[in-house]
């Protein structure tokens, strides 16, 4: 009997013991479950996030806010080989330029050159180099090695060309985790959908597609605001590239790299000018 009466008050000191640790716990308060298939990347993630403000990103164009800069200098390039759609004949269009820019002194200076049939008016194999220097309110064109006199307006706009004009951008990206040093600056890698490129230069035809033949890869400077790298490579069937007549299937690379970043460029008056 004893030893009943002894089991009874164990059995009642445990239920008082166990109501005092569950009272007022609801399933909020009970730990989340560890996926272990995703956990892994969860923690990558956290602990190589980029700055805040910067789990997402927007650059529309992709020199976006570069103005803002002291100094730069960036390269970038849009190109494509192929065919003219549902033919067996072959062309190719490529845009390279390079941008200097002071903030300061307000000054710029950009050399475009251009080469293959579907840029401009010129034939397969013929190239094209243009240089447009703005210093404050005064602008300069050079083209083939003359400086012309009375450009005008051609020679703001030659100054002012842009990548974004060029190659566009991304609507939206998020981090991959990754981090590095890139061209001088810290950086992180971010990853986007094919439907969040910005392509002012080419679009389909009827019936045609646009589409990363790889993911892509972008770059960015938190410090700074800025993309650092942005790289492309696509495959197009029956699209347009710069507004040409006749649509094309073929690869388009985009490349585009920016460069001394803070560091304000010497820009002067071009030679003859």
């Amino acid at each position: 009997m004893k030893a009943l009466r002894t089991l009874v008050l164990l059995l009642a000191l445990f239920a008082l013991l166990l109501a005092a640790c569950t009272r007022g716990q609801t399933l909020e308060d009970l730990p989340t479950p560890v996926n272990p298939d995703t956990y892994p990347t969860e923690v990558f993630l956290t602990q190589n996030a980029p700055p805040a403000g910067f789990s997402t990103i927007a650059f529309p164009q992709v020199d976006l806010n570069l103005n803002r800069i002291a100094g730069w200098r960036y390269e970038v390039l849009l190109s494509f080989e192929g065919v003219f759609a549902s033919t067996p004949r072959q062309t190719s269009a490529s845009a390279r330029a390079q941008v200097w820019f002071n903030q300061l002194g307000s000054a710029r200076r950009v050399v475009l050159v251009t080469t293959g049939e579907l840029i401009g008016q010129g034939t397969q194999d013929e190239t094209t180099t243009i240089e447009g220097v703005r210093l404050g309110p005064d602008s300069f064109l050079v083209r083939a090695g003359v400086c012309l006199t009375n450009a005008g307006e051609d020679a703001a706009r030659a100054a002012d060309l842009s990548a974004g004009g060029l190659i566009g951008g991304i609507t939206s990206a998020v981090p991959t985790g990754r981090q590095a040093v890139l061209n001088g600056v810290q950086a992180w890698q971010y990853q986007f959908s094919n439907d969040a490129l910005v392509l002012p230069n080419i679009r389909p035809a009827e019936g045609g597609s646009i589409a990363m033949s790889a993911p892509g890869e972008i770059w960015v400077a938190p410090a700074y605001n800025a993309i650092v790298r942005f790289y492309v490579t696509l495959d197009v069937q029956n699209a347009i590239l710069f507004d040409r007549q006749l649509p094309v299937s073929g690869q388009v690379i985009i490349r585009f790299d920016l460069y001394e970043i803070g560091v304000a460029q010497n820009i002067s008056v071009p030679f003859g000018c």
